[in-house]
């Protein structure tokens, strides 16, 4: 079996194109931008984040409120064990206060204030943890898409699967990851739990890795060719292209058959 060990992915590592995009200053949405969707589905990146803090409990909300399939998220463990729902491993780009989530209690993780989508730090911005991202997806009927972030030990994987089975949310949630042995870790336990690996590129080997992992594939979206989605499909494999903000570029791969479009301001 290919082995495919991707823990972190830095910006360097990215496309070109996909790290201007990123670095550039966000323009503030009030409503989302509606596309001819056809029957590609579509997914809430880190809520509805272009008009809502990213990862936190009013951009879950107002996802869940819109028209979304599902609401994808990133996950990292605290140092006392708890799960929280933040995309960074620090907090700093999101808060100002320079707290590693891996190295902090949560007592600590709770006590900071995000910044609202304007910049301004705010009480009603703190960083969720797992179980309460997971009760907001329930609530509003959307599949949870739960990005494991790094490198998580095989017991931390089944621990978050139990947390999230526990609410009866595990046949709603499906598992992404740029870290292969994150998702092996619960191919292994739930064989039939939906998964996709995150991939930047559409590199040699990647179908025979995700035939014989049994994965779909969440890639970025400019790697993406109407003849690797046919091949792809072909083969039974789903695919989910990343992050597509612009309304043009989304309804050409809708008109495609890309099964799932992640967006922060698309519906």
């Amino acid at each position: 079996m290919a082995k495919v060990t991707n823990t972190k992915v830095p910006l360097k590592h990215y496309p070109a194109e996909f790290v201007k995009g990123f670095l550039k200053k966000r323009k503030v949405y009030d409503e989302t931008i509606k596309i001819e969707k056809k029957d590609t589905l579509m997914i809430a990146h880190r809520g509805l984040s272009k008009i809502e803090k990213e990862n936190t409990i009013p951009a879950f909300r107002l996802a869940g409120e819109h028209t979304y399939y599902g609401i994808e998220c990133d996950v990292h463990r605290s140092k006392d064990g708890r799960y929280f729902i933040i995309h960074d491993e620090n907090t700093k780009r999101v808060s100002g206060e320079d707290c590693i989530i891996e190295e902090s209690t949560t007592e600590r993780i709770r006590n900071i204030y995000l910044r609202d989508i304007c910049g301004n730090a705010s009480e009603q911005y703190i960083i969720p943890t797992l179980i309460e991202y997971v009760m907001i997806c329930q609530k509003f009927k959307k599949v949870a898409v739960v990005e494991f972030k790094n490198h998580f030990e095989e017991q931390h994987i089944l621990e978050m699967c139990e947390i999230i089975d526990r609410e009866d949310c595990l046949c709603s949630t499906v598992f992404i990851s740029f870290d292969l042995e994150n998702l092996q870790a619960v191919r292994k336990k739930y064989p039939d739990q939906p998964v996709q690996y995150l991939s930047s590129s559409y590199h040699e080997g990647i179908l025979e890795l995700l035939k014989q992992n049994k994965m779909d594939l969440d890639i970025y979206h400019r790697e993406l060719t109407k003849e690797r989605l046919d091949i792809l499909h072909e083969n039974g494999i789903k695919v989910n292209v990343w992050t597509v903000d612009d309304k043009k570029t989304a309804e050409k791969y809708a008109s495609w058959g890309v099964d799932y479009i992640t967006t922060n301001i698309l519906e």
